[in-house]
């Protein structure tokens, strides 16, 4: 499984305040991102997996809601958190 604990703890440890601050809206995007990464080269060699590709729009929808709401509150965190997770707006 590629989302085990540990990758989840240092997940949130680099982009939240400590291991334990999942509600962070940059650990949020963080954990979108990498779920989103991960989908993405799944559906690259399996692409008629309309399920996991129906899945895949709905969370970049969900990212890009939180990204957002990270923009009208702080537009300095905002480009932080695209430069650092290298997405692209």
């Amino acid at each position: 499984m590629y989302l085990t604990a540990d990758v989840k703890t240092n997940l949130f440890k680099k982009h939240g305040a400590n291991e334990a601050d999942s509600g962070n809206t940059e650990s949020q995007v963080a954990l979108f991102t990498l779920r989103i990464n991960h989908l993405t080269s799944h559906l690259k060699t399996h692409p008629k997996d309309f399920g996991t590709q129906r899945a895949l729009v709905n969370m970049v929808g969900k990212r890009r809601s939180q990204l957002d709401y990270l923009k009208n509150t702080d537009i300095e965190k905002y480009r932080e958190v695209l430069k650092k997770l290298n997405i692209r707006k």
